[in-house]
C-alpha cells in the first residue's frame, strides 16, 4: 500500500462524522472487485509476486526497520519507516483483503490491539452494543480500558430481538462475534448491518472462529470484519497478530492514521509467518470443520454429556443462518459442550485426552481443550458468564487436521473416564454392581 501522507489525514474526526450521510444513515461501501479465482488459488497466490531480480517465488523477509531517501523527504520506494510500512505487511494486507473480499486490510501487533484500534477511533461519550458472549480479552478490554476512556459498552444476550431498542443517539458501533466464543452462537449479520445502518452506526464482525474460508462479513454487509491472525489464518501457533479488513476509503485513512500513530504493528517476520500460513487456510479449515463435525455428532449421542454447541449439526439452533452465512453450511473447527459431573469433570476431560492439549487459544493445526469459565473466561464474574451459558462444566474443543476417527475416540475416551471412572473404586461401581 502506497503511505498516507498524516496531515491529510480526518485525524480528529469520528468515524460516524467521517462516514455518516446528511440524513444520518450509512451506506455500504463499494465492494471490492469479484475475485477471478478461487479461495485456494488466491490464498496461495494474493499478495506474492516473484522477485524481479532474483526470480524467488517467495519474497524475502525486509527486517530493515529505515530505508534510505534519495533526498530530504524523498524516500527511494514507497517506505520510510517499518512502523509506517513494510514490504512483508503490505504483502500480507493484500493477501487478506483478497481472501475477505475486501479493498483493504490492516495489520496489527495481536487481536487485542486490532479492537483497542477500532475503539480508539470512537469520540469520548459514545456508546457501543455487543453481543454478551464475546471473547474475555475483548470483554475485559470493554469493561476496563474502553470505559475508562469514555466509550461506554452495553452486552446484550440476544441481540437480533435486542437492537431496536438499545440503539441510542451515542450508538456508534455494534459488535458481533459470530460464532460467539464459546458458545457457538451466530447472528444474522444482514439484519443487524440493515438495522445499523439506517441508525449511522457500523458493524463490525469478529470472524476469527471461521476464517475468511467459511464465512466473509462483508458480504453480508458488515463494515469491518477483523481477525486473530494468531489462529486460523496463521494457523500453527507460532505468531500473535491481528488484522481488520473493510471497503471503505475513510475507513482506510482513519484506521491507517491510528495503525502509525498507536503503534501497535506486527514485526516483519510475524507478516512474513502469518502469509505462509495463510496459503494453506482452506485446507486446514476445511478438515478443521470435518473433524469438528465428526465429533460433535460422537458428543451428541454420547450419554454423559449434556448439550453440544455447534452450528454444523443438524440440532442446533443456528443452523439455518450457518446454511445462510457459512460455505457450504460448514460449522468450521470449534465446538463446546457441557459434561456431566460439573467442573471437576470438565477438568478431568481435559486431564485425560491424549490429542487434544490442554491450552488457551485456537485454530491452529494440533487440537486443543479448554474449560472456559476458569481460562479464557475466568474475568468475567460468574453470574454474568452463566448468563450466557458459560458454566463450569463446558468444555471448548478446537478440532485440529489429525485424522477424525483419532480425535472421536480421544473424546469418547477422556468423556468416559472423567464421568464414569470417579464412581468405580476397586471395581465396583457406586450402584454396587461389579
Amino acid at each position: 500500500m502506497a503511505p498516507v501522507v498524516e496531515q491529510d489525514l480526518p485525524q480528529n474526526l469520528p468515524l460516524q462524522r467521517v462516514l455518516s450521510n446528511p440524513d444520518g444513515t450509512i451506506d455500504t461501501p463499494p465492494r471490492a472487485p469479484s475475485p477471478v479465482h478461487q479461495f485456494g488459488t488466491l490464498a496461495v497466490h494474493a499478495g506474492t509476486r516473484p522477485d524481479p531480480h532474483t526470480g524467488a517465488v517467495i519474497p524475502a523477509i525486509s527486517l530493515s526497520t529505515t530505508f534510505t531517501q534519495s533526498s530530504v523527504g524523498k524516500p527511494i520506494g514507497p517506505y520510510d519507516y517499518s512502523r509506517a510500512g513494510n514490504p512483508n505487511r503490505d504483502n500480507f494486507e493484500e493477501a487478506v483483503a483478497a481472501l475477505e473480499h475486501a479493498r483493504f486490510a490492516l495489520a496489527f501487533s495481536s487481536g487485542s490491539a486490532t479492537t483497542a484500534t477500532i475503539l480508539q477511533s470512537l469520540a469520548q461519550g459514545s456508546h457501543v452494543i455487543s453481543v454478551s458472549d464475546v471473547y474475555g480479552g475483548t470483554h475485559r478490554y470493554f469493561t476496563k480500558v474502553a470505559y475508562a476512556h469514555g466509550v461506554k459498552v452495553t452486552f446484550s444476550p440476544s441481540i437480533e430481538l435486542d437492537i431496536q431498542t438499545m440503539i441510542t443517539p451515542e450508538t456508534k458501533l455494534i459488535w458481533i462475534e459470530s460464532p460467539s466464543n464459546p458458545t457457538l452462537s451466530l447472528v444474522d449479520i444482514r439484519y443487524i448491518a440493515t438495522v445499523a445502518h439506517q441508525h449511522g452506526i457500523l458493524v463490525v464482525v469478529d470472524n476469527t472462529f471461521l476464517s475468511p474460508y467459511v464465512q466473509n462479513p462483508l458480504e453480508h454487509g458488515a463494515d469491518i470484519v477483523i481477525h486473530s491472525v494468531t489462529k486460523y489464518i496463521n494457523g500453527h501457533s507460532d505468531v500473535v497478530m491481528g488484522v481488520a479488513a473493510f471497503n471503505s476509503e475513510e475507513l482506510f485513512e482513519r484506521l491507517t492514521f491510528l495503525q502509525n500513530a498507536i503503534g501497535a504493528v506486527p514485526s516483519p517476520f510475524d507478516c512474513w509467518l502469518a502469509h505462509r500460513g495463510l496459503k494453506t487456510l482452506h485446507l486446514r479449515a476445511r478438515e478443521a470443520s470435518k473433524n469438528a463435525t465428526a465429533v460433535a455428532k460422537a458428543l451428541e449421542a454420547s450419554p454423559n454429556v449434556l448439550a453440544v454447541n455447534y452450528p454444523g449439526l443438524d440440532s442446533s439452533r443456528y443452523r439455518h443462518i450457518a446454511l445462510k452465512q457459512h460455505r457450504d453450511g460448514m460449522g468450521g473447527g470449534m465446538l463446546s459442550f457441557r459434561i456431566k459431573g460439573g467442573h471437576d469433570a470438565a477438568e478431568r476431560f481435559c486431564q485425560n485426552t491424549k490429542i487434544f492439549a490442554l491450552a488457551e487459544s485456537l485454530g491452529g493445526v494440533e487440537s486443543l481443550c479448554e474449560v472456559p469459565a476458569a481460562m479464557t473466561h475466568v474475568g468475567i464474574p460468574k453470574e454474568q458468564r452463566e448468563a450466557i451459558g458459560v458454566f463450569d462444566d463446558l468444555v471448548r474443543l478446537s478440532c485440529g487436521v489429525e485424522d477424525s476417527s483419532d480425535l472421536v475416540k480421544d473424546v469418547l475416551h477422556a468423556v468416559e473416564k472423567a464421568v464414569v471412572g470417579p464412581k468405580i473404586t476397586n471395581g465396583i461401581t457406586s450402584n454396587g454392581t461389579g
